[in-house]
């Protein structure tokens, strides 16, 4: 699965707001409402379930990257929301630096294997420095979605 398959221009958010980990995790949550990806009703459990997966362990990974993720009986398929900040967010980061790309999905209950290839998947195209340059220039959602698309193809 790659990024370009569960993301449309109206699931990226080139201009996060937040500041915190907790206030990007609604942030994104809040966007895939609005985007009728999760129920609206869904909305508090599934930021709970996000954020209580976080409070385990920081999904900052390094390199400015945040995944927050987790696994919930409230979707049907893999969903996700980008955002991007140019400021950075605290993330409580593995290499204590802040977070500029935070790419939150949530997997179905029980597809454990496809959730970890998600996150595999995932964390190997954000890692490629020269992708999240390209993003990190990009002017709006849809060129970040064309960047996307682009480097599914290599």
């Amino acid at each position: 699965m790659d990024l370009a398959d569960i993301l449309t221009k109206d699931q990226i958010l080139p201009d996060l707001q937040a500041t915190t980990r907790w206030e990007a995790i609604d942030e994104l949550v809040n966007n895939l409402v609005t985007t009728g990806k999760i129920q609206p009703q869904n909305r508090e459990a599934i930021a709970a379930a996000v954020k209580k997966r976080e409070t385990s362990m920081s999904t900052g990974i390094g390199f400015g990257i945040g995944i927050p993720h987790a696994s919930t009986d409230l979707i049907p398929e893999v969903v996700g929301a980008l955002g991007r900040s140019r400021t950075g967010v605290n993330f409580d980061a593995l290499d204590n630096q802040p977070v500029n790309l935070v790419m939150l999905f949530l997997v179905p209950q029980g597809q454990f294997q496809k959730h970890l290839h998600t996150l595999a998947s995932f964390a190997k195209i954000l890692h490629k420095a020269e992708f999240r340059a390209v993003l990190a220039q990009a002017p709006d959602a849809e060129a970040m979605l064309n960047v996307i698309k682009e480097q599914g193809k290599k």
